[in-house]
């Protein structure tokens, strides 16, 4: 019998492992600042960090170094809740389609 995959089970589980090893973005807060943090593509020094409610980002590093006092920079198009969105609707596609049936 196959058990239903849920998307919040599946952050949660790529959430266990470590930042630079984690696939999908997670939500974090600091000094009264909350991010979403974008796994680091295999092309990019860095993970990178866009605040929540604002099209601004900053490089992982500056975030761990300076929490809320890390220097964001404007970003034409994506906020945390843009990233969040777009990996949430990714997994509900490859779940309708299938692809985690086995996963679990």
């Amino acid at each position: 019998m196959s058990r239903s995959t849920d998307i919040d089970t599946i952050f949660a589980e790529d959430r266990s492992n470590p930042p630079k090893e984690r696939c999908l973005p997670w939500e974090e807060s600091r000094d009264g600042l909350s991010v979403v943090v974008e796994p680091k593509p295999n092309w990019a020094d860095d993970l990178r960090v866009f605040r929540l409610d604002q099209r601004e980002y900053c490089h992982y590093a500056d975030w761990l170094a300076s929490g809320g006092r890390a220097r964001f920079y404007g970003h034409m198009d994506t906020s945390g809740a843009d990233v969040l969105s777009r990996a949430r609707t990714m997994l509900a596609r490859e779940i309708a389609e299938g692809l985690w049936d086995e996963v679990t």
